[in-house]
């Protein structure tokens, strides 16, 4: 069946680890364009040897880079993902059968996340992103750090459109990637404009941990979904605690130099 061609892109740093499940999980990919920012192990290479359109640019920020490697595809409909991810095979056949037939101008896929040594149950709930549009409808967001694409347009879930993401094989680099993100989130802009932080970090930490563990079921998880539940929880606390720190620093650049 004719359908529009795709092209898969993929940024990438030190991604040896997981990119070629990536790029092998999508076989409907007319094109393969992978953005590289410095890699210094494999990646390269084993974009290379899968035919992938490599080029390598200094890391610009979360949404810029994305959109470069965006501006990069040959083709119309791109299908974004980051070097973690994977699709399924429902989800290659879920994509082929929109892209025949396009009746949206972006379609969600639905993430289950790795929670350390499991997969998140299909029971609970799985949250959608929107992976695969046409790239003349639109592009990234400005966000700082969870930077995602939004189009002019219909967006559709593609309920049988799953794809896996192998982001947290271990507390370990959960907790680097809170501490990272939570640093990125903290930017003297969003300071200056946040409000009520003190109750925010009182209140909304062990409202996010009800939500996940109970509404989105990740006590389905067990151990490993009270710890991401929990985790997460501290990724709320740190966000709002690194702006109140960076407000407080602001409205008196002294503060530290004072300490005995």
């Amino acid at each position: 069946m004719a359908r529009e061609p795709l092209s898969l892109v993929v940024t990438t740093f030190n991604s040896a680890g997981t990119l070629a499940r990536c790029l092998d999980s999508v076989p409907c990919a007319d094109e393969i364009v992978v953005l590289d920012s410095g890699s210094t192990d494999a990646t390269l290479e084993i974009a290379r040897a899968r035919a992938a359109r490599v080029v390598v640019r200094r890391f610009a920020g979360y949404a810029a880079q994305k959109q470069q490697a965006i501006d990069l595809a040959s083709h119309a409909w791109v299908l974004l993902l980051d070097a973690d991810e994977a699709l399924t095979p429902p989800a290659v056949q879920a994509i082929e059968h929109a892209l025949a037939t396009p009746d949206a101008a972006g379609y969600r896929l639905l993430r289950r996340e790795q929670m350390f040594w499991r997969l998140q149950p299909r029971a609970s709930r799985i949250n959608a992103h929107l992976r695969l549009f046409d790239r003349r409808t639109g592009g990234m967001n400005d966000a700082p750090v969870h930077a995602a694409p939004q189009v002019r347009g219909r967006v559709r879930t593609l309920r049988d459109a799953v794809f896996l993401h192998y982001g947290e094989p271990d507390i370990a680099t959960k907790v680097r990637k809170l501490n990272d993100y939570s640093s990125g989130m903290a930017t003297p802009q969003r300071a200056a404009q946040a409000r009520f932080l003190r109750t925010r970090m009182l209140l909304y930490p062990p409202l996010f941990f009800l939500r996940q563990y109970l509404f989105k079921r990740y006590f389905l998880a067990g151990w490993a979904g009270y710890i991401s539940a929990a985790s997460g929880a501290y990724y709320v606390f740190l966000k709002y605690a690194k702006l109140y720190e960076r407000q407080r620093l602001q409205r008196d650049p002294g503060a530290r130099e004072r300490i005995p």
